[in-house]
């Protein structure tokens, strides 16, 4: 898999992750997500649109992920959840968990203060 910032304003933060999410490449997430929180991140998007495959080692790390931005002050959300990849977060219930969007625009827009 890989990561990259598609986007950071401010304190909005999307990432894009592209192929498969595994034990391989959960480190990278984790630490391409921190760099930014610890810049002034505080509001993550991931776009799983380009997910393909996740693993059990996957959904660890999306549970790590929402751990470790949570404690340092930054909320995680889900956009673009497909197939396989959107089953194994509901089978698992991660999805009661995570806030889920189906689209990088609506996520954005939850983030949004409401007056």
């Amino acid at each position: 898999m890989q990561t990259f910032v598609q986007e950071r304003d401010g304190e909005l933060l999307i990432v894009t992750a592209d192929g498969g999410l595994d034990r391989d490449t959960a480190n990278q997430l984790i630490d391409d997500v921190g760099r930014h929180v610890d810049a002034g991140a505080r509001a993550i998007i991931v776009d799983c649109s380009k997910l393909a495959v996740i693993s059990s080692a996957g959904l660890g790390t999306l549970l790590r992920l929402h751990g470790a931005m949570k404690a340092r002050g930054a909320q995680v959300r889900l956009a673009g959840l497909q197939g396989l990849v959107a089953q194994a977060l509901h089978l698992t219930r991660l999805d009661t968990i995570f806030e889920l969007f189906p689209d990088v625009n609506s996520a954005r827009l939850a983030f949004r203060p409401r007056n």
